[in-house]
Parts: C-alpha cells; sequence; structure tokens
C-alpha cells in the first residue's frame, strides 16, 4: 500500500510542471503491477504536450478569446493652480468610478496615480486635460495580455486537478509515513495553486482597471507679467536693489566691527600718548648758548 502511495505522488510530481492535464492514473490498491498504469486516461492529454483549457490548444484558445488589453496612461499638465488642479483631478476620478492613490504635492508642482475603469479611460484622460492650463505631454500605453491570461486559466485548471489527486492518494494512505510524505506533496501543490490564483487575479485587475499618472507643474499667471512692466514694476525693482544695497553694507559692517575694536582701543591710547609727547616737547624752550 506503502508503494501505491508514494508512487502516485512521484507520478504526480513529475507531470504537474506542464500545462497539460496530468495523466497519472489513480491505481486502486493491488493493482500498481497493471500494464496500463502511468498511461494516460482515455480524454487525457500525454504528459509533456502543451494544451489548452478543456484539451483545446493554446492558440485556438486564444484564437478564441476576446482580447485582453492592459492600459496605462501618462499625462503632464500646467496650472497656475497646482492644487487647485489636483483637486479636480481628484474629483474626476471619484465620479468615473475611480480613486486616487499616491500623491505628492508642493507650491510648483504635484504628482498624482489616479485608477478608473479601463473602458472609461480615454474620458477620463480628456477631462483631466481640461482640468490645466495646457497639456506638456501625453502617452497612453496598451499591452495585450490575452496569452498570459490563456496560459494562467489552463495551468489553473491542471493544478486544481493534481491537488485533487494528491487528496485522492491522502485517503489511500495507510502509515504515518505515507501520509506526511502526502501531506508535504498537498501542501506544496496547495501553494503552487494559491501562487496561480494570485497571479490571475492581478492579470484581470490590470485589465479592467487602467492608471495614470498625473503631473502638474506651476506657470506664472498672465497677472503677475502685467505687474512687472512700467513704471511700477521699475519702482518696485529700485527699492528691491536699495533694500539688497543695504543689507549688503550692513553685513559688511557687522564683519568689520569686531576687528575695528579690537584693533581701534591700542591706536587710540597709541596716538593720544604721541601727541601728548610732541606738546611736551615743543613747550620746553631751547637752551641758549
Amino acid at each position: 500500500m506503502g508503494a501505491i502511495v508514494l508512487g502516485g505522488c512521484t507520478a504526480e510530481k513529475s507531470s504537474s510542471g506542464t500545462a497539460a492535464p496530468e495523466a497519472q492514473t489513480q491505481a486502486a490498491p493491488g493493482a500498481a503491477a497493471d500494464k496500463g498504469a502511468g498511461k494516460p486516461q482515455a480524454g487525457e492529454s500525454a504528459p509533456g504536450k502543451d494544451a489548452g483549457a478543456a484539451g483545446v490548444p493554446p492558440g485556438q484558445a486564444i484564437a478564441n478569446t476576446d482580447r485582453k488589453l492592459a492600459r496605462t496612461a501618462t499625462l503632464s499638465l500646467s496650472s497656475a493652480d497646482v492644487g487647485g488642479t489636483v483637486q479636480k483631478a481628484a474629483q474626476i476620478a471619484v465620479g468615473a468610478g475611480g480613486y486616487t492613490g499616491q500623491e505628492r504635492t508642493d507650491e510648483k508642482s504635484a504628482s498624482l496615480s489616479i485608477v478608473v475603469p479601463a473602458e472609461k479611460l480615454d474620458q477620463v484622460l480628456t477631462e483631466l486635460a481640461g482640468a490645466g492650463e495646457k497639456v506638456l505631454r501625453r502617452e497612453l500605453q496598451t499591452k495585450d495580455v490575452t496569452e498570459e491570461v490563456v496560459d494562467v486559466e489552463s495551468r489553473l485548471s491542471t493544478q486544481r486537478a493534481s491537488v485533487e489527486r494528491v487528496r485522492a492518494l491522502l485517503g489511500q494512505a495507510s502509515s504515518i509515513s505515507e501520509i506526511t510524505s502526502v501531506e508535504r506533496e498537498l501542501t506544496s501543490r496547495e501553494a503552487e495553486l494559491e501562487s496561480l490564483q494570485a497571479r490571475q487575479k492581478a492579470l484581470a485587475g490590470s485589465v479592467a482597471m487602467s492608471t495614470i499618472s498625473l503631473n502638474v507643474s506651476m506657470v506664472p499667471g498672465p497677472s503677475t507679467v502685467e505687474e512687472d512692466r512700467g513704471f511700477v514694476g521699475g519702482l518696485a525693482g529700485g527699492w528691491d536693489a536699495f533694500l539688497d544695497f543695504g543689507i549688503g553694507l550692513l553685513t559688511v559692517l557687522g564683519a568689520v566691527l569686531p576687528f575695528a575694536v579690537l584693533l581701534g582701543v591700542p591706536l587710540f591710547f597709541a596716538i593720544r600718548f604721541f601727541l601728548a609727547r610732541r606738546r611736551r616737547v615743543a613747550a620746553v624752550p631751547p637752551e641758549s648758548s
């Protein structure tokens, strides 16, 4: 009985990596030596041959399947009000049945990730373009994932059948060593099945929802340009220059003042002493010969 269970596990593992249904025959107790053991059952593909889901070749399965497209976009806008444009973009996303993701905003620029239903991608891009002053860049990327979707579905069908067969072998195990061996094999195959299911879910999400990377940069408003012209603009520029000169002069005086104090005090007393000595010398009359 142990040989039957362990033999079944080994045969299952050798064929689980292919996309075709596994051809291992589940032998009943006492029938392990039959000539037909290990050969494909009726309706199953031979090990090593690639077949699509339900026995349909992959090429034909893809031809009979609607194309699965994963679409993403990048949009760069210029705006005089970066924060206001980001708020409008968030409202557009929610109105289309989507949501916003990672966001970074400062005074002069912003970046925002927007996820919307794939069928509304073009409509949302048009609305976002109207939220700013000017469209700087617009890119649309489309990836055909049909073949990958069909391949994952085929492998899922195969892996589910593989897990069920190993579970059946677990029911035939009669000793602790046999149960331990089959359970270890079952755990490994269930983990692979969960990985395939996660991959299938991710592919379905990329097809159903589209991601837009929105970038907004600041541009000067027309009113600011007008204020910089004419007499008022010249007066403002001259006043700024005067203030800059005054600040620079005060900075220099502040830097020189400590040295002036340090050197000026000894120099002051030295000059005073020298002048006093000259006065004393001038006051003494010369001796007559």
